[in-house]
């Protein structure tokens, strides 16, 4: 307040104002409004085309107000400033709704308060004001200047919240839109990208977040679309999943587990989102092992394998149903001996050393396989079905009591074989 002690540059206190200074200064009130409007709109041009236009009068209003407002406090300290705040309020949100800074208003107001110095250093002469005077003026009106900044910032920073919630608001159902699979509502899409100033990219990537993800540090780059309101939280990033969009990853979401989808035509982004929650899942399950970052692309083969639990069960049946009339422990014997020969095609010998028994127990069991399985261990196709039976089912998640037969390497003791004897077989034994 202009009417407050305020410290010199010399560390000693500067006394009020004299009220007396009021009555001189008033009546330089007119001429000094209509100076400082001809140095401010000969240094920044915007507010002449402003004094010109429909809100001329309400700018003339607000200068006023910030003049007359300083003038009645060093009379009167306590004067009220009701009108002079809502005006500067009114300032900053003009420039937030134009588009600009406060660096030109904040400089008006500075040329403002040069302008009134210099006329004030004019009555100070014909008055023969003391220097102690002069300088607690120019403390009192640039600690005056300071008061309107921060009330135009106040004005600004409150346009400029609503409109960041408002486009956070488009970019979400945006991105929403874009998730919502084909056929897209084109028309909708192309409008919100209007609106949100997000252009449509060629391609994306989606990754899935961690519920309750909050975003820290700077935040998004600006293009990345997210919503971490969702309860499954996730983000579209234009392109590719790079390590300029990584190191954005770990800065916004530290300490944040988050599954990468693929690469995909932006039509194609609602598969992208599946595939890298159903990561996340598969995480939980223990199948994947878990990182604070994990790529879809990584774990391709294990997406596809368990992709359909359901018809996975179904193929088990057709597949291993030869091994459905022979008892549990041959089965769990003959299943595993199955599978590690379909994935290593390897000799006798090197076979024994994988399951841990003699070559000759490997040839006996395999001899037991060609009889059980006949042409179904022949045919290329039937073939390749077993062994992408055995490969998923070895990827299935332990349940129940299978828990304890997990192995510290995340693969659990006896794989394929222990997991096939949970398969309905044609028979109806399960286990």
């Amino acid at each position: 307040m202009p009417g407050v002690a305020q410290p010199s540059e010399l560390g000693e206190p500067l006394g009020p104002l004299p009220q007396e200074f009021a009555a001189i200064v008033r009546p330089e009130i007119p001429g000094l409004i209509k100076e400082i409007g001809l140095e401010v709109t000969r240094a920044y041009p915007v507010y002449a085309r402003l004094l010109d236009g429909p809100y001329g009068q309400g700018i003339r209003v607000g200068v006023e107000q910030t003049i007359s407002v300083f003038v009645d406090q060093v009379a009167e300290p306590t004067a009220p400033s009701t009108l002079r705040d809502e005006m500067c309020r009114r300032f900053g949100r003009f420039e937030a709704y134009e588009g600009r800074s406060l660096d030109q208003l904040h400089g008006a107001y500075r040329l403002g308060a040069r302008v009134a110095l210099r006329r004030a250093k004019k009555i100070g002469r014909r008055y023969n004001l003391s220097p102690t005077v002069m300088l607690a003026f120019a403390d009192a009106l640039f600690t005056y200047v300071d008061e309107l900044e921060a009330l135009s910032r106040e004005g600004y920073l409150e346009v400029r919240a609503a409109s960041a919630d408002h486009t956070g608001t488009l970019r979400r159902r945006l991105l929403h839109l874009l998730l919502a699979g084909r056929p897209a509502p084109r028309t909708a899409i192309v409008e919100l990208c209007e609106q949100t100033g997000w252009t449509m990219p060629d391609e994306v990537t989606l990754v899935a977040v961690r519920p309750g993800a909050d975003p820290a540090g700077p935040g998004t780059d600006r293009d990345v679309l997210a919503d971490f309101t969702d309860p499954q939280p996730h983000l579209l990033i234009p392109g590719a999943f790079d390590g300029v969009r990584r190191r954005m990853l770990d800065r916004t979401l530290p300490g944040h587990h988050a599954a990468v989808g693929l690469t995909v035509p932006t039509a194609m982004a609602s598969d992208s989102i599946r595939w890298a929650r159903r990561v996340l899942e598969l995480v939980d399950a223990g199948v994947v092992e878990d990182a604070p970052v994990i790529l879809c692309e990584d774990h391709l083969t294990t997406l596809w394998l368990l992709s359909d639990p359901a018809l996975l069960g179904q193929l088990a049946r057709r597949e291993l149903a030869p091994l459905a009339g022979i008892s549990a422990n041959r089965r769990e014997r003959l299943t595993e001996t199955l599978r590690i020969w379909l994935d290593t095609r390897g000799t006798a010998a090197q076979m024994g050393e994988l399951l841990d028994v003699h070559p000759q127990t490997v040839r006996y069991r395999m001899r037991n396989l060609e009889s059980i399985f006949g042409r179904q261990l022949v045919d290329p196709e039937a073939r390749f079905s077993t062994e992408a039976v055995l490969r998923a089912l070895r990827l299935q998640p332990p349940t129940g009591s299978d828990e304890a037969t997990r192995d510290p390497r995340g693969d659990r003791a006896g794989s394929g074989s222990r997991v096939a004897r949970r398969v309905n077989l044609p028979s109806g034994k399960t286990k």
